[in-house]
């Protein structure tokens, strides 16, 4: 199959060709056809599939139909998506695919000044990619107006959820015209996903390119028994050992974070942080020094676990678990992707043994454990520690836990590393999520 055999716009297939685009995704060959017929459809599909242009482009083939003239127009398509870095990349696709089209795409974020956005309006917009905050705030100022949206595109849905958005979302949806063609693309569909839909939505069609919370097959999962004390020497060596390897390490909190990247600056590692404290400009230099090379290391919160589009990375470090398993899948989504090979690598004191445990439950298989030479834990891992609550924010400091037995199968420390197994269930295999 290729973009041409969709039906798509000779000015959208030149743009491809510019950006060498040849043979669409799985996601791209199911969900163009059906949107360019006018169906309202649900995508499940993880970040790196290639969604983005599984909306984009119908989006502005629809909309190229009808190309206005050169004076002031509102918005014809919204785009919602959960983050600031999420709705730079969009916007940024947007125009690419809509180099040779009569069309301005445009997007606003919180952390931004709102008096260049509200000029912007003014100027008019064919295309809006927006998170629900910050569009909430110019509907309450009446600087923008959604009366002419033909097209509505919720991007990452499960992830604006999770952020409490939903009401947010509710409220957006219900000043929409219903006369509209609406697609939602999520990694999951859980039950409040599933009531926006048939709330929303009309009949909407269904497209899956990977079973939700898939496991790539391509990533190779471990982790390291050590004490919380040595995390950052464990972690210096690590980046140390790997030369030329860049990585993303995520952390728990934003002072950590912050905090983290300073201690390997101070080891002579090229770091930088993004976190929710940051400027949107603060995180864009930092987005864009990694990209092109220029820091070794991105040291971030969970903000950056979805829509981060960066090519061949080969190594993920949690630093810290995550407190909902299911953020491992999304955290670990940054490498292995078009079929790389990719490696997760997690920290793992013994009081962390819970979250290891739900990681490996929704794994299905156990992690592998490697205690490296000179950081084996003073105390076994404790698989029976009890979960933290996942709506609770992790203290900056770690909080005392109870102790349970310890754990049956423990990792010494070789004259090397000691490899043995966790305590999930199955066999190892060489799975995570995209």
């Amino acid at each position: 199959m290729t973009f041409e055999s969709l039906g798509l716009s000779p000015a959208l297939l030149r743009a491809l060709a510019e950006q060498n685009y040849t043979t669409p995704t799985p996601i791209q060959a199911q969900a163009i056809p059906l949107a360019l017929a006018g169906h309202d459809l649900l995508g499940g599909a993880q970040t790196g599939t290639g969604k983005t242009a599984a909306f984009g482009l119908p989006l502005l083939h629809r909309l190229s139909k009808q190309t206005p003239g050169n004076g002031f127009r509102r918005p014809r398509a919204l785009v919602l998506v959960p983050t600031r870095e999420l709705a730079v990349q969009v916007n940024d696709s947007v125009r690419g695919y809509a180099k040779h089209l009569r069309m301005h795409s445009s997007a606003i974020f919180g952390g931004a000044g709102m008096g260049p956005q509200v000029e912007m309006f003014r100027r008019g917009v064919d295309v809006l990619v927006a998170t629900p905050g910050r569009l909430i705030d110019h509907m309450d100022r009446g600087t923008v107006k959604l009366d002419a949206i033909e097209m509505l595109v919720l991007d990452e849905a499960d992830r604006m959820l999770d952020m409490g958005f939903l009401p947010a979302m509710k409220r957006i949806l219900a000043k929409l015209p219903r006369d509209r063609q609406t697609m939602m693309f999520s990694a999951t569909f859980e039950s409040q996903l599933k009531a926006l839909a048939v709330e929303f939505m009309r009949t909407p069609k269904q497209v899956q390119v990977a079973a939700q919370n898939a496991i790539v097959q391509t990533i190779t999962h471990r982790a390291h028994p050590v004490d919380v004390s040595r995390k950052r020497d464990l972690l210096v060596q690590i980046l140390s050992t790997r030369h030329t390897d860049q990585a993303i390490v995520f952390g728990r909190t934003k002072h950590g974070c912050n905090r983290l990247a300073e201690q390997l600056e101070e080891s002579g590692l090229v770091a930088v942080a993004i976190h929710g404290n940051k400027s949107q400009a603060q995180r864009q230099k930092a987005l864009n020094q990694f990209k092109a090379g220029k820091a070794r290391v991105l040291v971030a919160t969970d903000v950056a676990a979805r829509g981060l589009d960066i090519p061949n990375l080969p190594l993920v470090i949690n630093y810290d678990l995550p407190m909902v398993a299911e953020d491992y899948v999304h955290r670990i989504g940054r490498t292995g992707r078009n079929g790389a090979s990719g490696e997760a690598l997690s920290l793992v004191a013994p009081e962390e043994g819970g979250l290891l445990r739900q990681v490996q439950n929704m794994l299905r298989t156990d992690v592998e454990l490697v205690v490296v030479d000179g950081f084996a834990p003073s105390r076994a891992i404790q698989f029976n520690a009890p979960l933290p609550n996942p709506r609770q924010k992790a203290p900056r400091k770690p909080a005392h836990r109870p102790h349970g037995k310890p754990a049956a199968r423990h990792a010494h420390a070789g004259p090397k590393q000691h490899r043995t197994g966790g305590q999930g269930r199955g066999s190892r295999s060489g799975v995570s999520g995209g």
